[in-house]
């Protein structure tokens, strides 16, 4: 629930629960990449790449946001005026006050992201990543309150980042418990009285804190807290990986199938007018790779796993034949019907989200245009 006007920050906020930024490759730009958080939004735009037809749509509609998978701002722009593409679109995204946020390979590897989508939409059973996650740097935090101050130092730790375990928000436990103390003469006690020792009813709070947010998290338990000198600890946790975030996905089958047949069947999931095929279209496939986009570097992956095929929307020639060499097949579906098949997931998702908002999947097409040659095979 979001109390006043719903804004380019809460959307946000909600599509990195969603899809966590951390997940996102190192060479990727993602996240709220033009515009304000603070701009008012009443429509939402959704699609896979910012093209000037986007821009077009979303000035005539009056969209305030664009949720782009792909980022509008990929590689460093120069130059912000007509004679650049990407810095034109910048600059009417801008001069119109339409904000973009881009969620792309943290969306890609999301627990409930594209990946995972089409596992489950193509019917994989035993689904996991390809490439598992780490679990991110986290500790935990425990810190001694008296009960008038509770309320008011879990607001402040819950404010700060701590408190979160998956999708659910500050997450806490406590405990009763007895504290002492003596203060020195140097001291001026928030209970009690200094130069005697001292028993106070407290409770014992524990959260569970993101690595990096410690230090803000602990200044601003501080900060709630009436002690001089509160009592805490910071333990670190340990780094497990997480099989069910992280790059492509992997399952099996419920009924093997032929290659050809299971290549249209995929297809057709997604879109797709055109399917290619790398190996015999007779084989018989059980264990499925998948990954969304230009997938193809996922080879190894699927090959460790074990994969009879590996689905993705594209494959340069050379990975088509270590594909081969590998023993492999290769179902490319194209990268625009892959991963637009998400896009309009994402559309109804945030549609239910946000139930007073208006949210659209924008009127893009692929850019390639099939022609037949008139050849026979």
């Amino acid at each position: 629930m979001v109390d006043g006007p719903l804004t380019v920050g809460d959307i946000a906020k909600r599509l990195e629960q969603w899809y966590p930024l951390r997940l996102a490759e190192d060479w990727d730009n993602v996240g709220l990449l033009v515009g304000r958080r603070s701009r008012p939004v009443t429509r939402v735009l959704v699609c896979l790449t910012v093209t000037p037809e986007v821009v077009d749509e979303a000035v005539a509609g009056g969209y305030e946001l664009i949720v782009s998978h792909h980022p509008v701002l990929f590689r460093p722009t120069q130059r912000l005026t007509e004679d650049d593409p990407m810095g034109c679109i910048a600059y009417r995204l801008a001069r119109h006050d339409i904000a973009v946020y881009s969620p792309h390979t943290a969306f890609d590897s999301a627990r409930e992201g594209i990946n995972q989508m089409l596992a489950e939409a193509i019917g994989l059973t035993g689904v996991r990543a390809l490439r598992p996650a780490q679990q991110p740097a986290a500790c935990k935090i425990v810190v001694f309150v008296p009960e008038s101050d509770l309320d008011r130092v879990l607001d402040a730790m819950f404010g700060q980042g701590a408190g979160i375990i998956g999708e659910y928000l500050e997450c806490s436990f406590r405990v009763a418990g007895k504290g002492t103390f003596f203060g020195t003469d140097a001291t001026s006690p928030t209970v009690g009285q200094k130069g005697r020792r001292e028993q106070v009813d407290e409770w014992r709070v524990e959260v569970v804190c993101p690595a990096e947010r410690v230090a803000a998290v602990v200044t601003a338990m501080k900060a709630a807290h009436s002690y001089e000198e509160p009592a805490y600890d910071v333990y670190p946790l340990v780094q497990l990986e997480d099989a069910s975030v992280g790059g492509g996905r992997f399952g099996t089958l419920t009924e093997p199938e032929p290659l050809g047949q299971f290549a249209r069947r995929f297809g057709g999931l997604v879109g797709a007018r055109v399917v290619q095929v790398v190996g015999d279209e007779s084989a018989t496939i059980r264990s499925v790779a998948i990954a969304c986009g230009a997938g193809a570097s996922f080879l190894g992956d699927a090959a460790a796993a074990g994969a009879d095929v590996l689905v993705t929307g594209e494959a340069r020639f050379h990975q088509q034949l270590e594909a081969r060499q590998r023993g492999i097949a290769l179902v490319l579906l194209g990268h625009y019907e892959m991963e637009r098949f998400g896009v309009e997931r994402l559309t109804a998702r945030l549609q239910e989200a946000f139930a007073g908002l208006s949210v659209k999947a924008a009127d893009e097409t692929s850019p390639v245009l099939f022609l037949t040659t008139g050849l026979s095979e």
